[in-house]
């Protein structure tokens, strides 16, 4: 079932207060990106050349094989985990409508008052006396 307009409208601005609050936690509350398919291939070709040092390292000197073990392992971590990508704030300058990226100041914050849940019940107040 479905959520309602109503329902989906104070979704979408529980999630813009999310980002705007803490855009690092949004951010890690998100499902976590798939790598892309160009880290497939470079990680592919990373574990082919250390599987090839490890071999060489077997008729040479164990140092190569430990290197060629290494470039396998980095090459497969560097295969499956997603790319960074630069993070947006929705909500960013106000007037512009444009998101600002993370770490980037528009001045000074007003000082916050009260505890956090006292700041989430008020926010919930004032968004449930609009309707």
């Amino acid at each position: 079932m479905g959520l309602s307009d109503r329902e989906q409208r104070l979704l979408d601005q529980m999630e813009q207060a999310l980002y705007a609050e803490d855009p690092r936690f949004a951010t890690q509350m998100q499902g976590v990106a798939r790598p892309s398919r160009q880290r497939h291939l470079i990680g592919a070709a990373g574990v082919l050349l250390g599987l090839g040092l490890v071999l060489v390292g077997i008729n040479t000197t164990w140092i190569v094989g430990a290197l060629g073990f290494l470039v396998m392992v980095a090459a497969l971590a560097y295969a499956f985990t997603p790319a960074r990508t630069k993070l947006a704030v929705v909500g960013g300058a106000p007037g512009t409508g444009k998101a600002r990226t993370a770490g980037t100041t528009q001045g000074r914050k007003a000082p916050r008052s009260g505890t956090f849940m006292q700041r989430l019940e008020s926010r919930w107040d004032r968004r449930r006396n609009q309707w």
